[in-house]
């Protein structure tokens, strides 16, 4: 899983096939991904303080998991940009 780091704040892209896998079949990754996303905020001694995870509903299936990867990434970081001044979660970062 990749880790990107955004203004404090670890961000976690979560990608999955949009239709699951039945019974022991593949995965049918021609359908597309789906995305959600997690933003964690570390403490000083490098211990999870709080994380609050995200589904993206816009625009899903994505087509390709990169798609669905940088679709996360950005969602992310507008959720914390947009939110620094009403959600204590995404205030107490740098």
């Amino acid at each position: 899983m990749s880790m990107h780091s955004y203004r404090g704040f670890e961000i976690y892209p979560l990608i999955y096939p949009h239709v699951p896998a039945a019974n022991g079949a593949p995965h049918n990754y021609d359908a597309g991904f789906d995305a959600a996303v997690r933003i964690c905020l570390r403490g000083a001694t490098d211990t999870q303080t709080q994380s609050q995870t995200y589904r993206l509903r816009d625009n899903a299936p994505f087509g390709t998991a990169g798609d669905a990867r940088r679709a996360s990434v950005r969602y992310a970081e507008n959720i914390i940009d947009d939110n620094r001044e009403t959600h204590a979660f995404l205030s107490n970062a740098g």
